[in-house]
């Protein structure tokens, strides 16, 4: 038998829960259309509500201090993906609809009207949630740390495109932690460093780029207060912290960071410890790079490496300047290109100064203002328009900058010369000195080292440029600097006849001056003036520069007066009058015929008359010996008679600087130099005498008796047309010997005697320059140390077969040469050793063109090369 269940359900329950089933299930058939309706109404408040947040979003993310909340990023996506669907489900809307029956109130395919109800009702329900979770306070939060912000610049930066990419492969280099970018004020250096700043913003990687301007009065806590903010923990209550405190904090952030930091425009060093930023090193590979115009400041910043930031060359400037005035008014004339060539010289390659005129000149449309432009840029460029504002009081931080009034005063006293003048180093000493800027009690050594210091200063300041010509040091000036200098002279252009400055203009006639009484300083040379008319009064003209005229003179209180290169014929009464002269160059005045009367400059400490028509007589000899305070004297002498009382003066001997020795007859055997004439250049010129000796102790055999070098001053000596001369064994004595030429010396067989020779010659000899001497067979017997030699010059010298060179002679071959005249005379070379001739024979080279012809003149020899000469 079986058995059954039996259950038993009311009929009403069943029915209930059907129903409920089928009003809940069913709502998505026959609710579809009133749910669509609803959702179209519901997105469009959703959307609205979106676009809301997204502009109130751009508007405070607009300065890049403020970057989106993370959960309104999600509340967006969020919208993003329901209007996804939405869309989706408008897409077949039309479908669903047309198959609905009955009214709305069924389907004719109930299961695919039931799928479409119910996602349309969940996406309604999700839309309406979404709105409501969009009712956003705050949207964005402060950006902690960017990790670059781009600094606005010109597009191009016009002649430095090398240096850029120079710049940053060396700030990329993992050996180079700390890099300085010097150079003048307004030659592009904050434009540059920029540059390499929005370099950054194409660089993808980990760097916290960190930008602060550091200006000339260093603000530490303000530098620390701008990283701050930049790594974004700066607020009130953290600005109340001291130095120290901030340095912790600042330190603790980018220990963990990989940064770079631009310092730009610093006037001193910056202790990076004190600010609290870690020290770069390869370990860390952060970078810290900065500008100054000082390379002081580099050095005392320890970088890794430094980098010049120099003017443009003249094609480049032209190209920029171009671009400033612009194309438009480049063709209006004809004549304008070639006159705003000319402007574009004026500002020699600063960028500052190109923009600035460029920007000014670019509304000139007749040549009639392009030529005044030039005028005042020659005359007066403080006076351009734009001048002071722009240009010159943004390099006068240079000046502003040096400590000690000396310095300044030195500065500015380098504007007397010329625009491109190249000025002589030692001749600043003799100026200085005659200024009161150097202490006229020191030696000369002290004195010389001082001026060398002084320099040094300016030209690490880049307020000047020093080089090199013909072996003589020298410094010029930028002519924008220039033009700075001789604005501040002229206490900012409010007194312009405090210094007078009008060399190198083509003047003919003294320029118009209302007050004499004001004049401090004045320069005129390199000019066309014939006379100096009337008789001014000038109480305070301490220094006159007239070198290079034709000028006659009759003016009274001076200290310094150079009247070299003049057609000066006579000493005039009104130059006799000049009691309180110091210093006066008279030097290659080929008119001078007298000087009498110069016995009445009582002050007078230094005299130069070197290379002028004036020679030495026994008259002039004992005017010179009542001289009591000179010091330097500069002079020809074409008498023996002369020279033998000269040198035997022991007042004149030691006054010696420049001395040039010319015609000695056959009486004059032996030329004998006492140990007392110590002068810094000697020429020696169609002299009969057979023999150069030093003079000894009586006790002393030879001038091997001699141990110790006694011309330590000598640096130059050129002999020329002493045909009876064997050797030059004397040039022992000369340790410091810098420069020697020596030509038409027929029977010279020997530079250096070995049976002669004390000591090791040429140890700072620098040019060596032999000619037409046919019987030099010999420099010295073996080789020689170089250290400082960068040229060998030979010609017309057919027995000199070997050179006193090794292997190892020379130390900087990336200067040396030899040239010669004569292609044979290098295949008849002896070489010390093989290794000898592959060392040097790559760096022989002919030169037709070398010949200089040898002075054949029978009155006085030309003055020794000086860089005042070549810049004539």
């Amino acid at each position: 038998m079986g058995s059954c269940l039996s259950v038993s359900i009311s009929c009403d329950q069943v029915v209930n829960q059907i129903s409920q089933c089928l009003s809940v299930n069913g709502s998505y058939i026959y609710n579809l259309s009133e749910n669509l309706a609803a959702l179209h109404k519901e997105m469009e408040v959703l959307k609205a509500k979106r676009d809301d947040v997204q502009a109130r979003i751009s508007r405070e993310e607009f300065t890049g201090r403020r970057q989106m909340l993370a959960q309104v990023q999600v509340w967006l996506k969020n919208v993003l993906d329901i209007e996804n669907q939405f869309n989706d489900l408008l897409r077949t809307s039309t479908i669903e609809l047309q198959r609905l029956c009955c009214c709305g109130l069924c389907s004719k395919n109930v299961k695919m009207s039931y799928c479409y109800g119910k996602r349309v009702n969940r996406l309604l329900k999700v839309a309406k949630s979404t709105r409501s979770q969009g009712e956003l306070d705050v949207v964005t939060e402060k950006v902690h740390v960017t990790e670059v912000e781009e600094i606005p610049i010109q597009p191009t930066i016009v002649g430095h495109e090398t240096l850029l990419e120079r710049v940053w492969n060396r700030l990329m280099d993992d050996g180079v932690g700390v890099l300085g970018l010097y150079g003048m004020g307004g030659v592009g250096k904050t434009t540059l460093l920029a540059r390499i700043n929005n370099k950054f913003t194409k660089t993808r990687g980990s760097f916290v780029v960190i930008w602060v301007v550091v200006s000339k009065n260093l603000d530490i806590l303000r530098i620390q207060e701008d990283i701050a903010k930049k790594l974004g923990f700066w607020n009130e209550e953290w600005e109340q912290n001291d130095e120290y405190r901030r340095a912790i904090d600042i330190h603790n952030v980018l220990k963990r960071r990989k940064f770079v930091l631009f310092l730009d425009d610093i006037w001193a060093k910056v202790n990076l410890l004190t600010i609290g930023v870690p020290y770069p090193n390869i370990a860390n590979r952060c970078k810290v790079a900065f500008t100054t115009r000082s390379r002081d400041v580099c050095g005392r910043m320890e970088v890794d490496d430094l980098i010049e930031v120099s003017c443009l060359s003249s094609d480049k400037a032209w190209e920029l300047f171009q671009k400033k005035v612009g194309e438009s008014t480049l063709k209006i004339h004809t004549d304008i290109p070639d006159l705003a060539r000319q402007v574009s010289g004026k500002c020699s390659g600063l960028p500052l100064a190109l923009n600035v005129i460029g920007e000014t000149m670019s509304c000139k449309s007749t040549v009639q203002e392009w030529r005044h432009a030039i005028d005042v840029l020659t005359l007066s460029a403080a006076d351009f328009s734009g001048m002071k504002d722009e240009i010159l009081s943004v390099l006068k931080y240079s000046y502003d900058s040096l400590n000690g009034e000396v310095v300044k005063s030195c500065f500015l006293y380098c504007s007397l010369f010329p625009e491109d003048y190249l000025i002589d180093k030692e001749r600043l000493v003799d100026y200085w000195i005659c200024e009161g800027f150097i202490d006229e009690s020191q030696s000369r050594e002290r004195a010389i080292n001082q001026v060398y210091e002084i320099l040094g200063t300016l030209v690490r300041a880049c307020l000047l440029v020093e080089g090199e010509m013909n072996n003589i040091s020298y410094v010029t000036m930028h002519d924008v600097v220039r033009d700075m200098a001789l604005w501040i002279a002229s206490d900012l252009g409010k007194d312009k006849e405090i210094y007078i400055v009008q060399a190198g203009v083509d003047l003919r006639n003294m320029p118009d001056v209302k007050n004499w009484k004001g004049v401090k300083k004045m320069s005129l040379m390199r000019n066309n003036i014939e006379r100096i008319c009337g008789s001014h009064e000038c109480a305070q003209l301490t220094t006159l520069f007239l070198q290079n005229n034709q000028s006659l003179l009759q003016l009274i209180s001076l200290r310094y007066l150079n009247l070299s290169r003049t057609s000066l014929e006579q000493f005039h009464v009104g130059l006799q009058e000049l009691t309180k002269l110091i210093h006066l160059n008279l030097e290659s005045t080929r008119k001078l015929e007298s000087i009498s009367g110069i016995l009445n400059l009582s002050s007078l400490r230094s005299l130069g008359l070197q290379g002028s028509s004036k020679t030495l007589d026994m008259s002039l000899l004992k005017e010179l010996q009542l001289l009591e305070y000179l010091e330097k004297l500069t002079i020809e002498v074409s008498s023996g008679i002369v020279l033998e009382q000269l040198l035997s003066s022991h007042t004149l001997v030691k006054c010696i600087q420049k001395v040039g020795i010319n015609n000695l007859g056959e009486s004059t055997k032996v030329l004998t130099l006492p140990t007392t004439c110590d002068p810094r250049r000697l020429n020696l010129s169609g002299c009969r005498m057979g023999e150069i000796q030093i003079e000894r102790a009586t006790s002393s055999p030879n001038n091997t008796g001699l141990a110790t070098p006694c011309f330590t001053n000598l640096s130059r000596i050129d002999i020329s047309i002493c045909y009876l001369l064997k050797d030059l064994t004397w040039l022992v004595f000369a340790p410091n010997l810098v420069d020697l030429r020596v030509t038409s010396s027929h029977q010279l067989e020997e530079i250096i005697s070995k049976e002669k020779a004390a000591s090791v010659p040429f140890q700072n000899l620098r040019s060596l320059y032999l000619s037409h001497s046919p019987m030099l067979k010999s420099i010295c017997w073996s080789p020689l140390s170089f250290p400082c030699l960068s040229k060998i010059s030979i010609e017309g010298c057919p027995m000199l077969r070997k050179l006193p060179l090794d292997s190892n002679s020379v130390v900087r071959f990336d200067v040396f040469s030899i040239e010669y005249r004569e292609e044979e005379w290098i295949k008849e070379v002896e070489w010390e050793d093989e290794a000898t001739q592959l060392r040097f024979l790559p760096f022989c080279k002919l030169d037709p063109g070398l010949t200089v012809k040898p002075n054949t003149s029978n009155t006085h020899t030309q003055s020794i090369n000086s860089v005042e000469g070549s810049n004539q």
